[in-house]
């Protein structure tokens, strides 16, 4: 029997950027055994998105997977990955944290190995803290995607996944005459001296302005934004994830700067080849910690209180340190190669090949 690796890949089914990091870490896996993936009730397109491979045992029912997780792990060897991304540390968000606690405990009494990988935290407590103890103490392997969730959960810091994937190296003779623009749709709405000052920029710039839409509830915020900047609108309904990514994509190697509060849109669009700027209406720090943990700083910044010409000059003052920012990419990618080779030293090698047929459901 191979080696048996439940890993979750539910995510937010209108986000992208899930799928980017969940397809990463699968990928990651997938040479070292068996994986047994729970995508939930997942929409066709996510799963496609996903690229599950001909071997990997797909489970929709979470009790039906949780069952098969106990089930495996008390006859063989098995192992648990926790899914990448964000954890509200509230109740509702550890849920996968303290539900797997029993499944855990059988995998490393068996021994088996449990990884953390690409995860950070919100909304830091103590009780929450607390709570998550138990999972942390059990993991064999727990690397954080940002400095703030490693100082107060302890563990290493890594980069996001999503700095794995794009462009291997960046084309720098393309042209790029594309500023894209994509903003949270739960958050205020962004000023008239944002929006003056962002078209200015572009106008300086020579840039056509593209918003686009890459969680499917911004869908309304970008077309307001496009029609606020007199600019154009990439957006989406919803389905063909892996289409609307390639469109995506597609666009960012044409970007020269991507503005975003979205962390995974800035991300995207940077590993495309667009210098990311985050002129956020609010002041939170997860892109800046976020980008920090890759090397890249000083992107975002508040710009409650900055007029339009101020807002210009700092996008331009970004946009100018193209060269810098670029030359975190490959040391980005080298701590994730690092991070992915303790993953396989962990987990113990890869497996040998078995016949493909078609993606199996449980």
């Amino acid at each position: 029997m191979t080696h048996a690796i439940f890993v979750p890949g539910v995510g937010q089914y209108d986000n992208i950027g899930d799928i980017i990091l969940r397809r990463q870490l699968l990928d990651w896996l997938r040479p070292l055994g068996t994986l047994h993936v729970y995508v939930g009730p997942a929409p066709a397109g996510y799963t496609e998105g996903l690229r599950l491979a001909p071997d990997d045992v797909v489970y929709r029912s979470f009790g039906a997977w949780y069952r098969a997780g106990l089930a495996t792990a008390a006859r063989a060897r098995t192992s648990y990955v926790f899914k990448p991304g964000e954890i509200q540390l509230s109740l509702i968000g550890m849920k996968e944290h303290v539900g797997m606690l029993p499944l855990l405990s059988l995998v490393r009494a068996r021994g088996g190995v449990v990884a953390r990988v690409g995860v950070g935290a919100r909304n830091n407590a103590a009780v929450p803290r607390a709570l998550m103890a138990p999972s942390i103490a059990l993991s064999n392997l727990t690397a954080w995607r940002d400095g703030e969730t490693a100082a107060y959960l302890g563990g290493r810091v890594m980069p996001d996944l999503a700095f794995g994937e794009g462009e291997a190296v960046i084309d720098e003779s393309l042209p790029r005459d594309t500023l894209v623009v994509s903003m949270r749709s739960d958050r205020d709405e962004p000023s008239a001296a944002w929006i003056a000052g962002v078209r200015d920029f572009a106008d300086r710039r020579a840039l056509r302005v593209v918003a686009v839409t890459q969680v499917l509830r911004d869908s309304a915020r970008s077309r307001d934004l496009a029609d606020r900047l007199g600019g154009e609108v990439l957006d989406w309904d919803g389905t063909d994830h892996a289409g609307q990514e390639e469109r995506l994509r597609e666009l960012y190697r044409r970007s020269a700067v991507a503005v975003s509060d979205r962390l995974h849109v800035l991300l995207a669009a940077f590993t495309e080849g667009a210098v990311p700027v985050a002129p956020l209406v609010d002041r939170s720090g997860k892109i800046a910690r976020h980008f920090a943990a890759g090397g890249v700083t000083d992107i975002a910044f508040p710009t409650a209180g900055m007029d339009a010409a101020a807002i210009t000059e700092r996008i331009a003052t970004v946009a100018d340190r193209r060269a810098e920012l670029f030359a975190a990419l490959p040391t980005a990618r080298a701590d994730l190669a690092a991070v992915r080779g303790d993953l396989e030293r962990a987990l113990g090698g890869t497996r040998s090949a078995e016949p493909a047929e078609a993606v199996r459901q449980a």
